[in-house]
C-alpha cells in the first residue's frame, strides 16, 4: 500500500504538478469569489420574486468571479514574463561577467583593460553583483607582480613573456636544434611596465567608486556603499582611497609602493594593516577608524601622518618601525592604544592627542624627539622599558589614571613642566626610572587629602661640593 502511495504521489508529481498547481492558484480562489459575491448580491440586492431579475445577479456574481480570474491569470502571466526576462537577464550578465574576467588573462594589455571596464560596467549597472566585482579586481591585484627596473636576473627558468612563442614555434625551434631564448631584462621591464598600466587602471575603478563625494547624506551615483576590499599580499602603486568610505579591509602584508593616500577616510568595519610596508609617506590624515585599526609590525619608510585620526576601536601598532617622522597630532584614542615595541626612528608627535582608554608604549624606542605635549591620558598609561634618546616632551601633559614609567630611560633632557599626574589613590611609579644626567622628577611631599593631580616636573639635580672641593683640591 505504501508503494503504490509513493508510486502515485511521483506520478502526480512528475506528471501532473502543474495541473494541480493551476487548480490551488487559479480555480479554488476564482470559484471562491463568484461564490461570495453571487451570495452577496441576492442577500442585498433583494431581486425579488422575479426569477429573471435573480439571474441577472447571478450573471453578475458570476463575472465578478470571471474578472477575478482574469486579474489572476494577468498576474501570473506577468510574473511568468518577469521570471523569464529575469532569467534571461542573468544568463547575458554571466555571460558578461565570464567574459570580462577571461579578458584580465589575455597577453594583450588592451584586451585587460577592456576587461576591467567590462566588470565596472557590470556592477555600476547590477548593485547586487558590486562585491563580486570588487573580489574580482582585489584578486588581480593580489596577484604576483614586480615593478619595472627592479633587479631581476637574466635568465628566469619557468617565466614566460605574454607575447612568448607557441607550442609550435619550440617545437620547430626543437627541430632545427634551437632553443628558445629567455626574455631579457629589457623585455620583461616592458611587460612590467605595461602590467603596471593595467594595475593602475584597477585601482582607479576602485578609488572612483569608493568615495561617496562631498555630502554623504546624497551620495555620489557612482558610488558603492558597504564594500569590503581585500587586498592581503598586494603591490600597490600609489593608492588614492582619500575620502573613500569603505566596509571591511585587509591591507596584511600589503607593499605600498609610492605615497598610500588616506586622508578622511572612514573604515566602518576593522581595517587591518598588520604587516603593510609603507615605502613611501603613509597619509592617514582625518581617517576615521570605527571598528579596529591594526599596524601591528608594520613599517612606515616615509612620514606617516595621523593627524586629527579618530581611532574608535582598539588600535595596534605593536612593534612597527616608523623611519621617518610621526604625527598624531590631535589623534583621538577611544579604545585600547597600544604602541608596545614600537620604534620611533625619526621624530614623533602627540601633541594635543587623547588617549580614551589603556595607552601602551611599553618598551617603545624612541630615538628621536617625541612629543606628548597637552596631550591626555585618561585611561592607564605605561611606559615601562621605553627608551627615550633624544628629548621628550610632557609639557601640559595630563594622566588621569595610573601612570607607569618603571625602568623607562631618558638619554637626554626630559620636558614635563605642568604635567598633571594624578597621584590619588596610587602616585605614579618612578623609582626604576633613568633620567637625563643631572635631572630628576620632583614629586610634592605633601598632598591635600581633596587633590587628586599635581603638578609634576623635571628639575635639576643640586651640586654638592665636598670639603676638598670647596678647598680647591683637583
Amino acid at each position: 500500500m505504501n508503494a503504490l502511495k509513493t508510486a502515485l504521489a511521483r506520478r502526480l508529481r512528475d506528471r501532473g504538478g502543474t495541473w494541480w498547481w493551476a487548480i490551488v492558484v487559479i480555480v479554488v480562489p476564482v470559484a471562491f469569489i463568484a461564490t461570495a459575491a453571487v451570495i452577496t448580491l441576492l442577500r442585498y440586492v433583494e431581486p425579488g420574486g422575479n426569477a429573471k431579475d435573480k439571474i441577472e445577479v447571478i450573471k453578475v456574481g458570476l463575472s465578478v468571479g470571471a474578472g477575478t480570474g482574469g486579474v489572476v491569470a494577468l498576474v501570473l502571466a506577468g510574473r511568468r514574463q518577469w521570471s523569464t526576462e529575469h532569467d534571461a537577464t542573468e544568463r547575458r550578465l554571466t555571460e558578461l561577467y565570464v567574459k570580462a574576467v577571461d579578458q584580465l588573462g589575455s597577453d594583450k594589455v588592451a584586451v585587460r583593460h577592456g576587461g576591467l571596464y567590462a566588470l565596472e560596467r557590470v556592477a555600476q549597472d547590477n548593485p547586487d553583483h558590486r562585491q563580486a566585482v570588487v573580489d574580482v579586481l582585489c584578486a588581480y591585484l593580489r596577484t604576483p607582480f614586480q615593478l619595472p627596473g627592479t633587479p631581476r636576473p637574466r635568465n628566469r627558468p619557468g617565466i614566460h613573456r605574454p607575447l612568448a612563442p607557441s607550442r609550435g614555434a619550440s617545437r620547430k625551434c626543437a627541430a632545427s636544434e634551437e632553443r628558445p631564448k629567455s626574455p631579457t631584462v629589457a623585455e620583461l621591464d616592458d611587460d612590467a611596465r605595461q602590467e603596471r598600466e593595467v594595475r593602475l587602471t584597477a585601482q582607479r575603478i576602485l578609488a572612483t567608486h569608493l568615495k561617496p563625494g562631498i555630502d554623504p547624506k546624497h551620495p555620489a551615483k557612482t558610488f558603492w556603499k558597504n564594500i569590503n576590499l581585500d587586498l592581503t599580499s598586494a603591490t600597490l602603486i600609489d593608492l588614492d582611497l582619500m575620502g573613500s568610505r569603505i566596509n571591511k579591509a585587509s591591507f596584511v602584508n600589503t607593499t605600498f609602493t609610492g605615497v598610500a593616500w588616506f586622508d578622511g577616510a572612514t573604515f566602518t568595519g576593522d581595517a587591518r594593516f598588520d604587516g603593510a610596508t609603507f615605502t613611501s609617506d603613509a597619509r592617514f590624515n582625518k581617517a576615521t577608524f570605527t571598528g579596529d585599526a591594526w599596524f601591528d609590525w608594520a613599517t612606515f619608510t616615509g612620514v606617516a601622518g595621523f593627524d586629527w585620526a579618530t581611532f574608535t576601536g582598539d588600535a595596534g601598532f605593536n612593534w612597527a618601525t616608523f623611519t621617518g617622522n610621526a604625527w598624531f597630532f590631535e589623534a583621538t584614542f577611544t579604545g585600547v592604544a597600544g604602541f608596545d615595541g614600537a620604534t620611533f626612528t625619526g621624530d614623533v608627535w602627540f601633541d594635543g592627542a587623547t588617549f580614551t582608554g589603556v595607552a601602551w608604549f611599553d618598551g617603545a624606542t624612541f630615538t628621536g624627539n617625541a612629543g606628548f605635549f597637552e596631550a591626555t591620558f585618561t585611561g592607564n598609561a605605561r611606559f615601562d622599558g621605553a627608551t627615550f634618546t633624544s628629548d621628550a616632551r610632557f609639557e601640559k601633559a595630563t594622566f588621569t589614571s595610573d601612570t607607569l614609567f618603571g625602568e623607562a630611560t631618558f638619554d637626554t633632557a626630559a620636558c614635563a613642566d605642568k604635567a598633571r599626574v594624578r597621584v590619588a589613590p596610587v602616585k605614579p611609579d618612578f623609582k626604576h626610572s633613568s633620567w637625563p644626567l643631572g635631572w630628576t622628577a620632583e614629586m610634592p611631599d605633601a598632598v591635600p587629602s581633596d587633590s587628586v593631580q599635581v603638578w609634576v616636573r623635571l628639575v635639576p639635580v643640586p651640586v654638592i661640593l665636598s670639603s676638598l672641593d670647596e678647598a680647591g683640591a683637583v
